[in-house]
C-alpha cells in the first residue's frame, strides 16, 4: 500500500490547524450559540438558524485544535512496520481502518483522489459496504 495517506492526512490537520488559530485559537473563548446568534467572543453574529448556530459554535477554534491534535495522536499510533504491510498498532492490512476512517472526511479535497490511491480508495469502499451489511 502506497504511503501517501499519511503525508495527505498531516496535509489536512496543518490546514485545519493554521485556520483554527486565524480564526482565535485558544486566545478566544468558547464560541457559543444563543437562539439565532453566535457569539464570537469578539463578537456576534444574529441571523443563523437556531440548529446552524448550535453547528457554528460546536467548530470553535480551541475545539478545532483539541480535535485535531487528537487525530495526530490516532496517527501517530498506526504506523506501518518497515518490512510489512500491517499497521503496528492494530495489525490490520496497513492502512488500517482507522486512518482510512480519518482520511475519509476529505474525500472531495482535489488532493485526495490524486494522494489517495485507487487500491486504498477501492479498499475503503469494500470496508464501507461490509459495515453496512451489519
Amino acid at each position: 500500500m502506497s504511503r501517501d495517506l499519511v503525508p495527505f492526512l498531516h496535509a489536512r490537520l496543518d490546514e485545519e490547524a493554521d485556520l483554527a488559530r486565524r480564526c482565535g485559537g485558544d486566545d478566544c473563548g468558547e464560541w457559543a450559540a444563543h437562539g439565532h446568534t453566535v457569539d464570537f467572543c469578539q463578537s456576534e453574529l444574529p441571523g443563523f438558524p437556531p440548529t446552524t448556530a448550535l453547528h457554528v459554535a460546536l467548530h470553535d477554534p480551541a475545539r478545532v485544535l483539541r480535535e485535531v491534535e487528537a487525530k495526530r495522536r490516532v496517527l501517530a499510533r498506526h504506523v506501518p512496520w518497515d518490512n510489512r504491510d500491517d499497521c503496528r498498532y492494530d495489525g490490520e492490512t496497513w492502512p488500517c481502518d482507522d486512518l482510512l476512517d480519518l482520511a475519509s472526511p476529505y474525500a472531495g479535497h482535489p488532493d485526495y483522489s490524486r494522494d489517495t490511491p485507487e487500491p486504498v480508495r477501492r479498499a475503503a469502499r469494500q470496508r464501507a459496504r461490509r459495515r453496512a451489511k451489519r
